[in-house]
């Protein structure tokens, strides 16, 4: 139990409110559910009253999407800082795409709050996050890679990753590989790929399989070639 504190003095309401959402996000980890998050547990560990969180929080819910958003906020930072070490654009998409699942999976109460549940709007957090992905995505079509729309391909891009890290959250109990890395970039490389793939080829145009086939193992082993030259 926290230590009850003194009477925060004027100027020192910021303070006290980076304080609770400290204590709230504690709670969310530290018990891996957002039931145990009430304004009265969190004020007990700040060593306030319940109004004192009160006043900085009207209720639960408002408290939960705050400590939730605090921590989109850092991913948001976290993909544009990764994805501006890298020069190659289709490299940079993916080191976004694998920033945001393994925060993800880092943080699986707070992705549950802000994606996992109906919501009756769009979550601050996650637009931030669509804006960095689709700034990723218009990158490679400036390049050539991809073709279309950027949201739309953003869009398709992190259906892709929602649906693999919501069942790595959802469903732990499922037979995963023992490193969901190895999913994770597996997906990622199945989504990029695809995407470039199928913004070339209309659905009508697409060939049987056995052509499908021997089409795509010489592209690879063009690209094996041609890395072996010049790697």
């Amino acid at each position: 139990m926290g230590a009850k504190r003194t009477k925060a003095r004027p100027g020192e309401g910021e303070k006290l409110r980076g304080e609770i959402l400290l204590a709230a996000d504690a709670l969310l980890g530290e018990t891996g559910t957002d039931e145990a998050l009430t304004l009265r547990a969190v004020a007990r560990r700040t060593g306030v009253s319940t109004p004192s969180v009160y006043a900085h929080f009207p209720s639960r819910d408002a408290l939960l999407e705050a400590v939730c958003l605090r921590v989109w906020d850092e991913l948001a930072h976290r993909m544009r800082d990764r994805a501006a070490e890298v020069a190659d654009p289709m490299r940079a998409l993916s080191r976004c795409a694998r920033v945001y699942a393994r925060f993800a999976l880092d943080h699986p109460v707070q992705y549950r709050v802000l994606l996992m549940r109906p919501s009756g709007g769009s979550s601050p957090g996650a637009v931030a996050c669509f804006r960095h992905l689709t700034d990723a995505t218009a990158a490679c079509v400036r390049a050539g890679i991809l073709r279309g729309e950027p949201e739309t391909l953003a869009m398709g891009l992190w259906s892709a990753m929602h649906g693999c890290v919501s069942l790595l959250i959802a469903q732990p109990g499922f037979d995963w590989p023992q490193e969901p890395e190895a999913l994770i970039d597996t997906v990622i490389r199945m989504a990029g790929l695809g995407t470039a793939l199928a913004c070339r080829v209309p659905r009508d145009a697409i060939p049987p399989s056995g052509v499908l086939a021997g089409d795509l193992d010489g592209l690879a082993a063009g690209w094996a070639a041609s890395r072996g030259r010049t790697g």
